[in-house]
Protein backbone atom coordinates (compact mmCIF):
# COMPACT_ATOMS: atom_id res chain seq x y z
CA UNK A 1 0.00 0.00 0.00
CA UNK A 2 0.84 3.67 -0.42
CA UNK A 3 0.79 7.41 0.29
CA UNK A 4 1.46 8.70 -3.08
CA UNK A 5 -2.28 9.75 -3.80
CA UNK A 6 -3.68 11.51 -0.59
CA UNK A 7 -0.87 14.46 -0.84
CA UNK A 8 0.28 17.44 -2.10
CA UNK A 9 -2.11 19.90 -4.00
CA UNK A 10 -5.13 19.88 -6.50
CA UNK A 11 -4.48 20.76 -9.82
CA UNK A 12 -6.76 22.19 -12.13
CA UNK A 13 -6.05 22.90 -15.86
CA UNK A 14 -7.49 26.67 -16.72
CA UNK A 15 -8.78 27.47 -20.85
CA UNK A 16 -10.38 30.49 -20.48
CA UNK A 17 -13.96 29.35 -21.45
CA UNK A 18 -17.14 29.37 -19.97
CA UNK A 19 -17.34 26.20 -19.49
CA UNK A 20 -14.15 25.82 -17.64
CA UNK A 21 -15.48 27.27 -14.44
CA UNK A 22 -17.68 24.47 -13.98
CA UNK A 23 -13.87 22.18 -13.85
CA UNK A 24 -12.97 24.92 -11.60
CA UNK A 25 -15.55 24.28 -9.58
CA UNK A 26 -14.92 20.85 -9.27
CA UNK A 27 -11.36 21.31 -8.07
CA UNK A 28 -11.77 23.78 -5.43
CA UNK A 29 -14.34 21.54 -3.84
CA UNK A 30 -11.68 18.61 -3.54
CA UNK A 31 -9.60 21.26 -2.86
CA UNK A 32 -11.56 22.76 0.19
CA UNK A 33 -12.79 18.77 1.12
CA UNK A 34 -9.35 17.87 1.46
CA UNK A 35 -7.89 21.00 3.12
CA UNK A 36 -5.38 20.72 -0.11
CA UNK A 37 -3.87 23.67 -2.26
CA UNK A 38 -5.60 24.85 -5.92
CA UNK A 39 -3.09 25.41 -8.43
CA UNK A 40 -4.72 26.87 -11.23
CA UNK A 41 -2.77 26.32 -14.55
CA UNK A 42 -2.96 27.35 -17.82
CA UNK A 43 -1.02 26.28 -20.43
CA UNK A 44 -0.20 28.46 -23.89
CA UNK A 45 1.32 28.67 -27.35
CA UNK A 46 3.63 31.03 -27.85
CA UNK A 47 2.22 31.02 -31.35
CA UNK A 48 -1.37 32.99 -31.44
CA UNK A 49 -4.50 31.90 -33.61
CA UNK A 50 -4.13 35.12 -35.82
CA UNK A 51 -5.73 35.19 -38.84
CA UNK A 52 -4.73 37.51 -42.17
CA UNK A 53 -8.15 36.00 -42.96
CA UNK A 54 -9.71 38.34 -40.35
CA UNK A 55 -8.11 41.59 -40.72
CA UNK A 56 -10.52 43.46 -38.02
CA UNK A 57 -9.68 40.55 -35.37
CA UNK A 58 -6.71 41.20 -33.08
CA UNK A 59 -6.56 38.77 -30.20
CA UNK A 60 -4.59 38.82 -27.12
CA UNK A 61 -0.93 37.57 -27.00
CA UNK A 62 -1.55 34.08 -26.11
CA UNK A 63 0.45 34.88 -22.63
CA UNK A 64 -1.88 37.81 -22.05
CA UNK A 65 -4.82 35.72 -22.37
CA UNK A 66 -3.81 32.89 -20.27
CA UNK A 67 -2.96 35.55 -17.37
CA UNK A 68 -6.64 37.05 -17.72
CA UNK A 69 -8.32 33.36 -18.03
CA UNK A 70 -6.02 33.03 -14.84
CA UNK A 71 -7.35 36.29 -12.89
CA UNK A 72 -10.99 35.34 -13.63
CA UNK A 73 -10.44 31.70 -12.42
CA UNK A 74 -9.03 33.15 -9.16
CA UNK A 75 -11.70 35.88 -8.65
CA UNK A 76 -14.07 32.92 -8.79
CA UNK A 77 -12.84 30.95 -6.24
CA UNK A 78 -12.31 33.69 -3.99
CA UNK A 79 -16.03 34.89 -4.44
CA UNK A 80 -17.27 31.40 -4.25
CA UNK A 81 -15.00 30.13 -1.17
CA UNK A 82 -13.39 33.25 -0.15
CA UNK A 83 -9.71 32.62 1.80
CA UNK A 84 -10.47 29.17 2.88
CA UNK A 85 -8.13 27.44 0.36
CA UNK A 86 -4.39 28.32 -0.74
CA UNK A 87 -4.43 29.23 -4.21
CA UNK A 88 -1.45 29.28 -6.79
CA UNK A 89 -1.97 30.60 -10.44
CA UNK A 90 0.08 29.78 -13.20
CA UNK A 91 0.31 30.47 -16.81
CA UNK A 92 3.36 28.87 -18.45
CA UNK A 93 4.48 28.05 -22.24
CA UNK A 94 4.15 24.82 -23.48
CA UNK A 95 2.39 21.49 -24.59
CA UNK A 96 -0.55 21.15 -22.63
CA UNK A 97 0.89 17.44 -21.82
CA UNK A 98 4.16 19.28 -20.49
CA UNK A 99 2.68 21.91 -18.37
CA UNK A 100 0.24 19.81 -16.83
CA UNK A 101 2.03 17.26 -16.18
CA UNK A 102 5.41 18.82 -14.76
CA UNK A 103 2.73 20.85 -12.53
CA UNK A 104 0.98 17.83 -11.28
CA UNK A 105 3.74 15.49 -10.45
CA UNK A 106 3.81 15.83 -6.98
CA UNK A 107 -0.14 16.95 -7.13
CA UNK A 108 -2.99 14.38 -5.31
CA UNK A 109 -4.89 14.97 -8.30
CA UNK A 110 -5.33 16.56 -11.74
CA UNK A 111 -8.61 17.87 -12.79
CA UNK A 112 -8.96 18.54 -16.48
CA UNK A 113 -12.33 19.08 -18.12
CA UNK A 114 -13.74 16.31 -20.90
CA UNK A 115 -13.51 17.51 -24.62
CA UNK A 116 -16.08 19.23 -26.44
CA UNK A 117 -15.61 16.37 -29.37
CA UNK A 118 -17.71 13.61 -30.33
CA UNK A 119 -16.66 10.04 -31.98
CA UNK A 120 -13.65 9.59 -32.67
CA UNK A 121 -12.09 12.41 -31.50
CA UNK A 122 -13.52 12.21 -27.97
CA UNK A 123 -11.44 9.00 -28.29
CA UNK A 124 -7.84 10.75 -29.17
CA UNK A 125 -8.70 13.56 -26.57
CA UNK A 126 -9.38 10.52 -23.69
CA UNK A 127 -6.08 8.79 -24.63
CA UNK A 128 -4.07 12.03 -24.50
CA UNK A 129 -5.94 12.41 -20.73
CA UNK A 130 -4.79 8.41 -20.34
CA UNK A 131 -1.41 9.53 -21.26
CA UNK A 132 -1.41 12.69 -18.93
CA UNK A 133 -1.97 10.48 -15.82
CA UNK A 134 0.69 8.03 -16.89
CA UNK A 135 3.14 10.98 -17.20
CA UNK A 136 1.91 13.05 -14.05
CA UNK A 137 1.87 10.03 -12.16
CA UNK A 138 -1.03 11.01 -9.99
CA UNK A 139 -5.54 9.99 -10.81
CA UNK A 140 -6.84 12.45 -13.55
CA UNK A 141 -9.88 13.63 -13.16
CA UNK A 142 -11.96 14.18 -16.57
CA UNK A 143 -15.37 16.58 -15.34
CA UNK A 144 -18.44 16.48 -18.02
CA UNK A 145 -18.61 20.52 -18.75
CA UNK A 146 -22.06 20.25 -17.82
CA UNK A 147 -21.31 19.06 -14.22
CA UNK A 148 -22.95 20.51 -11.29
CA UNK A 149 -22.90 19.26 -7.90
CA UNK A 150 -25.80 17.20 -6.21
CA UNK A 151 -26.57 14.38 -4.39
CA UNK A 152 -24.74 11.63 -5.97
CA UNK A 153 -21.25 12.97 -5.39
CA UNK A 154 -20.93 10.92 -2.35
CA UNK A 155 -21.62 7.98 -4.38
CA UNK A 156 -17.87 6.31 -5.86
CA UNK A 157 -17.48 3.40 -8.19
CA UNK A 158 -14.62 1.70 -8.94
CA UNK A 159 -13.96 -0.91 -11.94
CA UNK A 160 -11.33 -4.23 -10.90
CA UNK A 161 -9.76 -6.51 -12.68
CA UNK A 162 -8.18 -8.57 -9.68
CA UNK A 163 -4.58 -7.67 -11.34
CA UNK A 164 -2.00 -5.56 -9.64
CA UNK A 165 -3.82 -2.95 -12.17
CA UNK A 166 -6.66 -1.87 -9.85
CA UNK A 167 -4.17 -1.78 -6.53
CA UNK A 168 -3.99 2.29 -7.15
CA UNK A 169 -7.90 2.75 -8.27
CA UNK A 170 -8.82 1.20 -5.28
CA UNK A 171 -6.92 3.15 -3.15
CA UNK A 172 -7.96 6.14 -4.37
CA UNK A 173 -11.80 5.08 -4.79
CA UNK A 174 -11.77 4.16 -0.77
CA UNK A 175 -10.25 7.63 -0.20
CA UNK A 176 -12.57 9.31 -2.00
CA UNK A 177 -15.53 7.40 -0.39
CA UNK A 178 -13.93 7.96 2.82
CA UNK A 179 -13.73 11.81 2.42
CA UNK A 180 -17.04 12.56 1.21
CA UNK A 181 -18.76 10.16 4.02
CA UNK A 182 -20.37 7.94 1.13
CA UNK A 183 -20.84 4.62 -0.15
CA UNK A 184 -18.16 2.46 -3.23
CA UNK A 185 -19.39 0.42 -5.44
CA UNK A 186 -16.65 -2.25 -6.88
CA UNK A 187 -17.36 -3.20 -9.64
CA UNK A 188 -16.17 -6.72 -11.64
CA UNK A 189 -17.51 -7.16 -14.95
CA UNK A 190 -16.73 -9.71 -17.89
CA UNK A 191 -17.02 -12.86 -18.55
CA UNK A 192 -13.75 -15.36 -18.36
CA UNK A 193 -12.73 -16.47 -21.52
CA UNK A 194 -14.32 -20.06 -21.29
CA UNK A 195 -17.25 -18.43 -20.56
CA UNK A 196 -17.39 -15.62 -22.98
CA UNK A 197 -20.00 -17.70 -25.93
CA UNK A 198 -22.05 -18.45 -23.22
CA UNK A 199 -25.43 -17.53 -22.22
CA UNK A 200 -25.73 -19.32 -19.02
CA UNK A 201 -23.44 -20.53 -16.33
CA UNK A 202 -25.43 -23.58 -15.26
CA UNK A 203 -22.73 -24.14 -11.99
CA UNK A 204 -22.39 -20.49 -11.09
CA UNK A 205 -18.30 -21.00 -11.36
CA UNK A 206 -17.48 -18.05 -12.73
CA UNK A 207 -19.39 -16.08 -10.27
CA UNK A 208 -18.21 -17.96 -7.40
CA UNK A 209 -14.58 -17.34 -9.00
CA UNK A 210 -15.70 -13.73 -9.86
CA UNK A 211 -16.47 -13.24 -5.76
CA UNK A 212 -13.74 -14.88 -4.73
CA UNK A 213 -11.38 -12.06 -6.60
CA UNK A 214 -13.59 -9.36 -4.63
CA UNK A 215 -13.02 -10.65 -1.68
CA UNK A 216 -9.27 -10.99 -1.96
CA UNK A 217 -8.71 -8.00 -3.43
CA UNK A 218 -10.89 -5.84 -0.98
CA UNK A 219 -9.76 -7.56 2.30
CA UNK A 220 -7.25 -4.97 2.77
CA UNK A 221 -9.30 -1.60 2.06
CA UNK A 222 -12.43 -3.02 3.84
CA UNK A 223 -10.10 -3.04 6.80
CA UNK A 224 -8.22 0.34 6.34
CA UNK A 225 -11.80 2.00 5.69
CA UNK A 226 -14.02 0.21 7.97
CA UNK A 227 -16.80 3.68 7.99
CA UNK A 228 -17.05 2.97 3.92
CA UNK A 229 -20.07 0.95 2.90
CA UNK A 230 -19.25 -1.48 -0.01
CA UNK A 231 -21.39 -2.75 -2.41
CA UNK A 232 -20.14 -5.46 -4.78
CA UNK A 233 -21.76 -5.48 -8.11
CA UNK A 234 -20.56 -8.63 -10.80
CA UNK A 235 -21.69 -8.14 -14.49
CA UNK A 236 -21.41 -10.49 -17.57
CA UNK A 237 -21.60 -7.04 -19.86
CA UNK A 238 -18.11 -5.68 -20.99
CA UNK A 239 -16.08 -4.16 -18.24
CA UNK A 240 -16.22 -0.99 -20.46
CA UNK A 241 -20.18 -1.18 -20.88
CA UNK A 242 -20.99 -2.07 -16.97
CA UNK A 243 -19.02 1.29 -15.85
CA UNK A 244 -20.92 3.60 -18.35
CA UNK A 245 -23.98 2.19 -16.66
CA UNK A 246 -22.85 2.89 -12.95
CA UNK A 247 -22.20 6.32 -14.21
CA UNK A 248 -25.47 7.49 -14.47
CA UNK A 249 -26.48 6.79 -10.39
CA UNK A 250 -22.90 7.84 -9.43
CA UNK A 251 -20.24 11.00 -8.54
CA UNK A 252 -17.60 9.82 -9.58
CA UNK A 253 -15.96 6.36 -11.35
CA UNK A 254 -13.07 5.14 -10.80
CA UNK A 255 -11.03 3.13 -13.53
CA UNK A 256 -6.85 2.14 -13.45
CA UNK A 257 -5.22 2.36 -16.54
CA UNK A 258 -1.36 1.05 -17.49
CA UNK A 259 1.21 3.88 -16.86
CA UNK A 260 4.69 4.02 -18.73
CA UNK A 261 5.37 6.15 -21.66
CA UNK A 262 3.19 5.04 -24.05
CA UNK A 263 -0.24 3.55 -22.30
CA UNK A 264 -2.61 1.77 -24.43
CA UNK A 265 -5.72 0.66 -21.94
CA UNK A 266 -8.91 0.02 -24.72
CA UNK A 267 -11.15 -0.46 -21.21
CA UNK A 268 -10.21 3.03 -19.83
CA UNK A 269 -10.36 5.12 -23.09
CA UNK A 270 -13.51 3.29 -23.68
CA UNK A 271 -15.27 3.76 -20.57
CA UNK A 272 -14.16 7.00 -20.32
CA UNK A 273 -15.01 8.68 -23.40
CA UNK A 274 -18.87 7.57 -22.66
CA UNK A 275 -19.24 8.19 -18.98
CA UNK A 276 -21.59 10.76 -17.90
CA UNK A 277 -20.36 11.85 -14.44
CA UNK A 278 -16.39 12.68 -13.92
CA UNK A 279 -14.26 10.08 -14.62
CA UNK A 280 -10.82 9.56 -12.17
CA UNK A 281 -8.12 7.95 -14.72
CA UNK A 282 -5.43 6.42 -11.93
CA UNK A 283 -1.88 5.52 -13.06
CA UNK A 284 -0.96 1.72 -12.13
CA UNK A 285 2.79 2.13 -11.01
CA UNK A 286 4.64 -0.77 -12.06
CA UNK A 287 6.77 -3.00 -9.27
CA UNK A 288 10.38 -4.12 -10.73
CA UNK A 289 9.15 -7.36 -11.12
CA UNK A 290 6.13 -6.09 -13.30
CA UNK A 291 9.21 -3.89 -15.10
CA UNK A 292 10.81 -6.81 -15.45
CA UNK A 293 8.46 -9.09 -16.44
CA UNK A 294 7.23 -6.62 -19.26
CA UNK A 295 11.21 -5.79 -20.38
CA UNK A 296 11.15 -9.59 -20.54
CA UNK A 297 8.18 -10.02 -22.69
CA UNK A 298 9.36 -7.21 -24.93
CA UNK A 299 12.73 -9.00 -25.46
CA UNK A 300 10.73 -12.68 -26.47
CA UNK A 301 8.80 -10.56 -28.81
CA UNK A 302 12.00 -9.08 -30.60
CA UNK A 303 14.20 -12.71 -30.82
CA UNK A 304 11.38 -13.72 -32.28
Amino acid sequence: MSDWNRTGPVVVEVDGSAENIRVVDYASAEALRTGAELVLVAPYSAHGSYSPMMPGYAPKPPAEAADAALRVAVAHVRHRDGYATELVALAEEGSRLRVLATAARKARMLVVGRSRSRGPQRLVHTQANITLAARAGCPVVVVPLSWKPSLVDRKVAVGIDGTALSTEALEFAFGIAAGREGDLIVVHAGLPAERAFVDEDPDGSWISRADCILSETLAPWTSRFPNVKVTRFLSSRPPAAALVHESGDVGLIVVGAHGGPLPVDPVARRSTAAMTCPVAIVPHHLTDAEGNRLDDGRLAVRTH
